[in-house]
């Protein structure tokens, strides 16, 4: 709850507000999956008020989800009008358990179960509810595969299954407390804060913070910090940095940051500018990334970045693990470009990089991709993806005659300006592109004739939404 008081020399009021917009049977996801109408809750909106020092009055009531948000500013305002001031909670309790040498045989492999499943007997053996729930969700996971190993659609769920779901979310909801404390409690309420659970740790984050939303207990800067250090999150494999502003833009630097300073050891997914959830229509050009170079050494474990904004400075990469890349931009500087033509990805199966227009300050072409075109430092590149490009006919013509080409599954052209010119060079070499599964040209300034004459160059070839070749702007320009 937030907590508002009214001092009068050594007395006074208190009042505290709780917002639960309602949903899935508990606050804290347990995994994805379908929700059946029995696990939603109503949503509701209780307020607890009196002297300070007495346990007070409490009052629940029922609200339509469409009017709790706004229920819960009005009631505030009318408390902050009277006087009341916010005052931070402070979480009270036992000292976390641990034990370092069972914390790192699960950091040497975050993805299997037995080492959480040692850790776990241990827990309960200190009396941490952590330890319940990794019981718990372990035995929900092996109630939800048939004996082939396969998973069991949600309508088939045995009661088993359907009990211990609900034992799991009856065991987030009772130890939040010592599972998140009040103030990472409080912002997955407000939508700060999503988290998912795997064996009673929080195995995957999304942080946000936009919209006309209640008075946080939290700027998302502090609560990253907070997440990052709190020990259900010592085992943390994704996180998804959502929109963090209310207007304007979105600056992700300080969070890159706060990244770079708590180096969580199992991270393994990482995403800078997560703007695909529904509703979010914010432009790519509003999120400023900035320099990434400290997450690097922070991060060596990482097998999944991918970056969506402006002003993104790469440096001399070092990612040694990673195995996936996608930077999503309408501005690509000319040190970012030659970045990633230079950089030495050893284990690298996917780039996909989206160049931008000149413009917006797009910046570099195909000279400058040589060292990537040559194959150098991307001996596992499977797919390659070079879209929301003004260079794409260059492209077409120097891609038949590069070595990356060869070693390539799947290429990606999409967004760009290739015109029926470009599409000519491809068609022309053909063998050069007959090995690839799937090439994708959707998105570009093509005719109908060159479209269909692509479609010969391999099994699947993406080719539709052309557009119109009067102006040559890549797709993406906002």
């Amino acid at each position: 709850m937030a907590r508002y008081e009214l001092r009068q020399g050594d007395s006074g009021e208190f009042w505290e507000i709780h917002l639960d917009r309602g949903g899935p049977v508990s606050i804290f996801s347990t995994h994805r999956r379908l929700i059946l109408e029995e696990d939603v809750r109503p949503a509701v909106l209780t307020t607890r008020w009196g002297r300070i020092g007495t346990e007070g009055e409490e009052e629940t009531r029922r609200v339509s989800g469409t009017l709790i948000d706004a229920m819960y500013r009005e009631r505030v305002r009318e408390k902050e009008a009277r006087g009341f001031t916010r005052v931070k909670m402070v979480d009270t309790g036992p000292a976390p358990k641990s034990h370092p040498e069972l914390e790192a045989a699960i950091l040497k492999a975050p993805e299997a179960a037995e080492g959480y499943l040692v850790y776990g007997d241990w827990l309960q053996a200190q009396g941490d509810p952590r330890g319940e729930l990794v019981a718990l969700q372990h035995a929900l996971f092996l109630a939800q595969d048939d004996p082939h190993g396969e998973r069991i659609r949600i309508s088939a769920w045995s009661d088993e299954a359907r009990e211990l779901e609900r034992k799991v979310a009856e065991a987030l909801r009772t130890h939040r407390g010592v599972l998140l404390g009040h103030a990472l409690a409080e912002a997955v309420v407000e939508g700060m804060l999503r988290v998912g659970w795997h064996l009673g740790f929080i195995h995957d984050a999304s942080v946000e913070g936009t919209g006309d939303a209640p008075p946080r207990e939290l700027s998302v800067e502090e609560m990253l910090k907070l997440l990052l250090a709190h020990p259900s999150a010592r085992f943390l494999q994704e996180l998804n940095l959502g929109p963090i502003a209310d207007m304007g833009g979105h600056d992700f630097q300080p969070l890159i940051r706060v990244i770079a300073k708590a180096a969580p050891r199992a991270l393994r997914t990482l995403l800078v500018g997560d703007f695909d959830a529904p509703g979010n229509d914010w432009p790519t050009s509003s999120s400023f990334v900035g320099d990434l170079t400290p997450l690097y050494p922070a991060l060596p474990q990482l097998r999944s970045l991918r970056v969506v904004g402006t002003g993104i400075r790469l440096g001399a990469i070092d990612l040694p693990e990673l195995r996936e890349f996608r930077l999503e931009t309408t501005a690509l500087s000319l040190e970012a470009v030659r970045s990633i033509a230079h950089a030495r990805w050893p284990k690298l199966e996917r780039l996909e990089v989206w160049f931008g227009s000149t413009a917006a300050g797009a910046e570099g072409g195909v000279d400058d991709l040589q060292p990537l075109l040559d194959a150098r430092g991307v001996p596992e590149l499977r797919h390659l993806g070079l879209c929301n490009a003004e260079f794409t006919d260059a492209l077409c013509e120097a891609l038949p005659r590069s070595k990356v080409l060869k070693q390539l599954h799947t290429l990606d052209l999409s967004r760009g300006t290739m015109t029926d010119a470009g599409a000519e060079k491809l068609v022309a070499n053909a063998a050069a592109f007959a090995h690839l599964r799937r090439l994708d040209v959707t998105q570009n300034q093509l005719g109908t004739g060159a479209a269909a004459r692509l479609a010969k160059l391999c099994p699947d070839v993406q080719r539709m939404h052309q557009r119109s070749s009067r102006f040559r702007e890549v797709m993406v320009t906002d």
